[in-house]
């Protein structure tokens, strides 16, 4: 009996036949044929960032406003409350003033809360730790370091930053961003340079504090741009009471509220103090005003701008404030301090260009990718 031929489908067809070829042929057609394959699979979208996606003034804006904030409260800070020697009861003042804040703009209808499961209250929770006890040892390495010193570690916080982005979030920077990084902490080294003079403790202390602040920085980022997406406003009214409470905590196991309650009574009530108790309470609620601005600028910045720009502008800021400390208090600037600052300022504007060709490399990519579907 005769066999029939067994017919081929289309797509073998389609195949080059194989027979009468010898192996080494053979083994270059089916490469060819696998190579044709995964040049026909879709490629992974390339991920983007948040602050990729914000537009240009949107981000300079933004940025405006922080700096206005930021250096307004430490002139404020530095003028009016020169003498105030309670940091943690500040720091309870602030994160108190930003949850009046908050609750208010909640009333008003400017942005709803979300249903957070118990993991989310806890990754919260944590986070309002990580945020005094990053003041803690601020304020802590501060009493072990000279100024000069601490201002000249906490310039490296953008590096701390990369690294932290490269080790948790696997996300790496073009090398042309990590050049740039180089003026700018070389020049904020150069324009707080003074006496370097610090303990063993407080040396080890400092590094904590600025590795603690650029995660802050990125886990702050990440809970507005990641999963949890939660809004700036959001993040503030959850954890605001939290370091509040905490602050409070710090200042009584350090023994501000009984130097303060000293100074209340024996200072503040006394005849013939500077303030009446009155304009007082007018001062430091100006400041709580100030502060919650200051923090809903530095969130919303933070996520329109990214955690990286936000450390850089850190470093910027410490040069503006000695401009303009030298303006306003009389404070003397050596020559090292000026170029410091020239470079700080070169170097800013080198990072300024190297992320906008970045942004621009992207839409481009972005725009070239449909048309090549």
């Amino acid at each position: 009996m005769a066999t029939r031929p067994v017919s081929r489908d289309s797509s073998d067809s389609s195949r080059p036949s194989l027979d009468g070829i010898d192996a080494l042929e053979k083994d270059n057609l089916l490469n060819a044929d696998i190579e044709a394959q995964k040049f026909q699979e879709p490629k992974p979208a390339q991920s983007i960032n948040h602050e990729d996606t914000v537009a240009t003034r949107k981000k300079l804006i933004a940025l405006a406003g922080y700096f206005v904030c930021n250096i307004g409260l430490t002139i404020y800070n530095k003028a009016v409350l020169g003498s105030f020697r309670f940091p943690w009861l500040l720091t309870a003042l602030h994160a108190g003033c930003s949850s009046i804040g908050t609750s208010v703009m909640l009333q008003l209808g400017h942005y709803h809360t979300a249903k957070l499961n118990h993991r989310e209250h806890m990754a919260l929770i944590a986070f309002s730790f990580l945020f005094t006890i990053n003041i803690a040892i601020s304020n802590v390495s501060l009493a072990m370091v000279s100024v000069p010193f601490h201002q000249l570690v906490r310039a490296l916080t953008p590096l701390f930053t990369t690294i932290l982005f490269r080790l948790f979030f696997n996300r790496s920077y073009s090398t042309e961003t990590y050049l740039s990084l180089i003026p700018i902490i070389f020049g904020v080294s150069l324009a707080t340079y003074g006496e370097l003079t610090f303990s063993d403790l407080g040396f080890i202390l400092t590094f904590l504090g600025v590795l603690l602040a650029a995660f802050k920085t990125i886990v702050t980022n990440k809970m507005m741009t990641g999963s949890l997406n939660l809004s700036f406003w959001e993040i503030l009214r959850r954890m605001s009471p939290l370091a509040c409470i905490q602050s409070i905590i710090y200042a009584w196991l350090t023994g501000e509220l009984a130097a303060f309650y000293k100074f209340f009574t024996e200072e503040l009530l006394a005849p013939g103090y500077k303030w009446s108790p009155w304009q007082f309470f007018l001062i430091m609620a100006g400041n709580g005003a100030l502060a919650f601005a200051l923090n809903v600028s530095s969130f919303s910045t933070n996520k329109i701008a990214g955690a990286l720009t936000m450390t850089v502008c850190a470093n910027i800021k410490q040069c503006l404030t000695i401009i303009l400390g030298s303006v306003l208090f009389e404070v003397n600037l050596s020559i090292m301090n000026m170029w410091g600052i020239l470079v700080t300022v070169a170097g800013a504007a080198v990072y300024s260009f190297v992320e906008l060709d970045s942004k621009r490399k992207l839409k481009a990519a972005a725009a070239a990718g449909p048309a090549r579907r």
